[in-house]
């Protein structure tokens, strides 16, 4: 089953009860938060307990191994009982600021239509690292004025599931080079923006472009003979 901040990545209130608790971190029984992947940040929340007392939540992770999600507390925050019940209250103005620069990632693949070599974000802003031949340059003006065009369509965000096998049949969907999606299982997550964009991602999105509001590009800059950095940022 899908997780909870994939069904619905605008939920931010939750009741649920503590699995374990120890110095890995705390473990759920069911979460909102997003953990550290793809670029985007991990979530951070607030757990309120039966007695009214709170908890903060810095940092969201997964283990690799057993795929457990992580809910990052302080060294010295007391240990919560198993099954203890707790309401978890997510950090939203932050994981919606991260949901519209991913979004806006994504526009920004396709104004520039090349191969992505890296990416990461923050609540203010991103980057995408592109592949481009020696000697091309990017114009800043026009790239901002594609993006924020695409941003005024409101163009319609949705989710669409695939498989591993179906996606090697579509390699041109794959825009990132440095990362590729585990094609080995049975279902792949793909981000859709209507009419213009089709591709893996395993992020949190806006419904709508629109829902971005305006980009800025900060700085394009050389990394490497064929690689460059475009920085965006959000205008408020």
């Amino acid at each position: 089953m899908p997780e909870r901040f994939y069904l619905d990545p605008y939920q931010t209130t939750l009741q649920t009860t503590v699995i374990r608790h120890d110095d890995a971190g705390l473990v759920l029984a069911d979460t909102l938060c997003y953990p550290l992947g793809g670029g985007q940040p991990g979530d951070t929340a607030t757990l309120t307990l039966a007695d009214g007392s709170t908890l903060a939540i810095s940092d969201t992770r997964r283990n690799r191994e057993t795929r457990e999600i992580l809910h990052i507390t302080a060294a010295d925050a007391p240990r919560l009982t198993a099954g203890s019940a707790v309401t978890l209250t997510l950090d939203w103005v932050r994981r919606h600021r991260h949901m519209r620069v991913h979004t806006g990632l994504h526009l920004l693949s396709v104004v520039i239509k090349a191969g992505v070599t890296g990416g990461n974000l923050t609540a203010e802003g991103g980057r995408l690292d592109f592949d481009l031949p020696e000697g091309m340059e990017l114009d800043k003006d026009e790239i901002e004025a594609g993006l924020n065009a695409l941003v005024a369509q409101d163009l319609a965000v949705s989710i669409q599931m695939t498989s591993g096998e179906a996606l090697k049949a579509r390699p041109e969907l794959i825009k990132t080079m440095s990362v590729t999606p585990p094609l080995e299982l049975p279902e792949i997550r793909l981000i859709e923006i209507d009419g213009v964009d089709l591709q893996p991602c395993g992020g949190t999105h806006v419904r709508r472009t629109g829902e971005i509001g305006r980009l800025l590009v900060k700085k394009i800059e050389s990394k490497g003979a064929r690689n460059k950095r475009v920085v965006v940022t959000l205008a408020d």
